[in-house]
């Protein structure tokens, strides 16, 4: 199983290449919960700050607005929302 994968502002051809605005909207406040992924997703965030640190010790990671981020399917992790998160995603997205 591969790690998180972030792509730190991507253009924005590369966002209508993936047809992100057509994707659907997800929205959560400030929380903090433990998440598996049963399909990879790849979502990009709109606003709010997140850190999602993966079960088994695997290192925090920190994700922003403005990021692009795969992850992985068969991935449980915690999200801990820092600041309220807006976010297009899309499951079983090739990328």
């Amino acid at each position: 199983m591969t790690g998180i994968h972030i792509e730190h502002r991507p253009s924005e051809a590369r966002l209508q290449e993936l047809g992100v605005t057509d994707w659907p909207i997800w929205e959560k406040g400030v929380s903090s919960f433990p998440w598996t992924y049963d399909s990879s997703e790849t979502c990009y965030l709109l606003q709010g700050k997140v850190i999602v640190t993966p079960d088994g010790g695997g290192e925090p990671v920190t994700i922003r607005a403005g990021d692009l981020v795969v992850f992985p399917a068969g991935m449980s992790c915690n999200w801990d929302i820092r600041r309220p998160v807006r976010k297009h995603y899309q499951f079983d997205s090739p990328l």
